[in-house]
């Protein structure tokens, strides 16, 4: 009976484990504050469908991705620091725009919002615009304390 109880225990320990490692976001690190309170109620307002594409099955506190990764979302990662970055702002929320390793995606970090909230859009997105408009909704109830465009932006 006890033997029983092993398998059993190592074949759901199993199923849980390779469920992870296949997740869209197998190697997508959590920021170090993603167990933020702010970051918790961001996460119960995650929209269902992100530029056309559905979100998918996260188990990781902080990380969202839609479209199989398509747009990759980390909240908690440290804010950035001022920054001669190129800066949008997209309906009151300032984003920098990071550079990327050359792999085709696009990444942003929102600017004066703590925790700063980090976005990977990939290069096949083709309505960028609309995605961070509704990611710009999804986090203006992170308070604001600084801007990275003062006035009407450049």
């Amino acid at each position: 009976m006890a033997a029983g109880a092993v398998v059993v225990g190592l074949g759901v320990g199993g199923g849980l484990v390779a469920g992870e490692l296949d997740s869209p976001v197998f190697g997508l690190a959590q920021g170090p504050f993603a167990t933020d309170p702010a970051c918790a109620r961001l996460a119960d307002r995650y929209p269902d469908r992100l530029g056309g594409d559905t979100r998918d099955r996260v188990s990781f506190e902080g990380l969202a991705v839609w479209g199989h990764g398509t747009v990759e979302l980390r909240c908690g990662v440290n804010p950035p620091a001022p920054t001669t970055d190129a800066c949008v702002s997209v309906d009151g929320v300032d984003w920098v725009w990071r550079e990327t390793a050359g792999d085709g995606r696009k990444m942003l970090v929102t600017y004066g919002r703590s925790p700063a909230v980090e976005v990977s859009v990939a290069d096949s997105v083709t309505g960028l615009d609309a995605v961070l408009v509704e990611l710009s909704r999804l986090v203006a109830p992170i308070r604001e304390g600084d801007k990275c465009l003062a006035g009407g932006g450049s």
